[in-house]
């Protein structure tokens, strides 16, 4: 790994305290500056609105010119995010640029939780019940938030349904 991947992530830390995106907040797990936890807090008035939801990013040995991998640790109901986390984005895809910053992919993923898109869909269950009965999607989007992502849930208590951070190893663990 490059001092040059170190240089930018210290800079992005930077700026991302100096001037965190609305709602959004970043920093390396540890010491481990390829390793950061991000929280973003549930846009409000939606389904997602009270709840705090954590996201691993990992940076990859070539970053900036590969994008992070960017997984949500909290549950969430959404039709762009699958049960293992994963986020269906297309920065975070074959629409990377290496001028976009993890400020910009928080308020994507934000913009992504206010405006699901049900024709790329990772999870069709939810994709199928947003084009069929977009109320009953929100009320079963607003119960994953109650149960894995507010104050009532036992997210800090090391409850299962919250995956670990990601560590610095191998992905075979993964879930």
């Amino acid at each position: 790994m490059s001092g040059g991947i170190m240089l930018r992530l210290k800079k992005e830390l930077e700026e991302l305290n100096a001037s965190p995106p609305a709602n959004c907040s970043a920093g390396p797990q540890g010491d481990d500056m390829m390793q950061w936890r991000a929280t973003i807090m549930g846009p409000d008035g939606g389904p997602y609105a009270g709840g705090v939801f954590y996201l691993d990013v990992s940076f990859p040995g070539d970053y900036p010119f590969r994008p992070p991998r960017v997984t949500f640790a909290t549950r969430i109901f959404h039709c762009n995010i699958n049960a293992d986390g994963d986020i269906c984005l297309d920065i975070l895809k074959d629409c990377w640029s290496p001028a976009l910053t993890v400020s910009k992919v928080l308020l994507s993923i934000c913009s992504l939780m206010d405006d699901p898109n049900p024709e790329d869909p990772l999870s069709m269950d939810a994709a199928d019940l947003f084009r069929r009965n977009r109320a009953a999607y929100d009320a079963r989007a607003r119960e994953y938030t109650l149960q894995y992502a507010t104050e009532y849930s036992d997210e800090h208590s090391g409850d299962p349904r919250i995956r670990p951070p990601v560590s610095s190893g191998s992905d075979e663990d993964s879930q």
